[in-house]
């Protein structure tokens, strides 16, 4: 039986690889902060060129970027250097999928710190962080959350308005709870010109919502509730309530307190749709979503990665009807309809 590295004999591979990760990720971080990326595609494909393009050592540029061509995010032939096609889409400034942003809320300090000393963090079984964790009132990591990882979410708002038809024109009100950047009620409202947007997240992080959705040209049908999610009035007769990339960070307990709140504010054929890391129930495939397991352990409390089968069990004992699980294609996320 072969190993996780491939190898059909035992090696120690795995466990150096996985031990010096962290110069993976210290290398693309500079890559990012030097503009490397958008450098290589402007034509500067050199260690010379790009050293004087990115004001850096000739020497450092070099090894940087041999070490980028070993991870795969350059190609290298005749001492030149080519972007591959995903560090052309999504690390070149200069492409509309641009994503590099997302090193400032990935490597954030507060997101760091939550792996140290990781083994208590697995002894306690709850992150260490002070308080709440990540959900703490205020958190200003959201903030950054919000500014950072708006692009990476475009082509899962893009599925899931495909998925709901939002281009028929419905007349929708929407609620997006946790709205962070505001990205998947956006999408949502600019293909559907009848959708009214209602974001509620922490008044700071409402601040990028509304930026986003002014860029979008959809500030007239973006509406605000600041405050918490299980505290804040929703109001009644929502077509659709979205609940992205949230109730994974609370246990199962709050997670139906809260489902029985957006029950009760969804209109009489009203669906819930939630975008979430839902792992086989396996819990190790796919490797994505069945990842994300570890990063609740780290940052929250009581926060999970539920599969399906806990999901639609929570959701059916909050009163909901019906559950549906849908995947997204590529995006490691996966969508639940529930309807009332």
């Amino acid at each position: 039986m072969a190993s996780p590295t491939g190898h059909t004999q035992p090696t120690p591979e795995l466990i150096f690889e996985t031990l010096n990760a962290y110069q993976r990720t210290a290398a693309l971080k500079a890559a990012i902060e030097l503009d490397i990326f958008t450098a290589v595609g402007e034509g500067a494909n050199t260690p010379a060129a790009l050293a004087k393009r990115c004001q850096a050592a000739e020497r450092g540029v070099r090894m940087l970027c041999d070490y980028l061509v070993i991870l795969g995010f350059l190609n290298k032939e005749a001492q030149r250097y080519s972007l591959t096609p995903d560090s052309s889409l999504f690390l070149d400034r200069r492409s509309p999928a641009y994503c590099g942003g997302v090193v400032g809320f990935l490597s954030s300090p507060e997101v760091i710190d939550a792996f140290k000393d990781f083994a208590d963090v697995v002894r306690k079984g709850r992150s260490r962080l002070p308080g709440e964790g990540s959900v703490a009132p205020e958190n200003p990591l959201w903030v950054e959350f919000a500014r950072s990882m708006a692009p990476m979410q475009i082509p899962a708002a893009e599925a899931i308005a495909k998925i709901l038809k939002a281009d028929a024109g419905e007349k929708w009100k929407m609620l997006d709870i946790a709205a962070g950047h505001g990205m998947f009620g956006i999408t949502l409202a600019k293909h559907n010109p009848n959708a009214e947007i209602f974001a509620l997240d922490w008044p700071r992080v409402l601040d990028v919502a509304t930026e986003n959705a002014a860029k979008a040209g959809v500030a007239a049908r973006h509406h605000l509730i600041p405050g918490s999610a299980f505290e804040a009035d929703f109001g009644s007769g929502y077509d659709l309530i979205l609940l992205t990339n949230f109730i994974h960070h609370f246990d199962p307990v709050m997670i139906e307190l809260l489902l029985r709140k957006v029950r009760a504010a969804l209109a009489p054929n009203g669906r819930a749709v939630t975008l979430d890391f839902i792992p086989n129930e396996d819990r190790v495939t796919p490797p994505r979503p069945a990842s994300f397991g570890i990063i609740m352990l780290a940052m929250t409390p009581d926060g999970d990665a539920y599969t399906f089968s806990e999901y639609e069990r929570i959701f059916r004992d909050a009163g909901f009807s019906s559950n549906e699980l849908i995947p997204l294609g590529p995006a490691p996320q996966r969508l639940i309809l529930s309807r009332k």
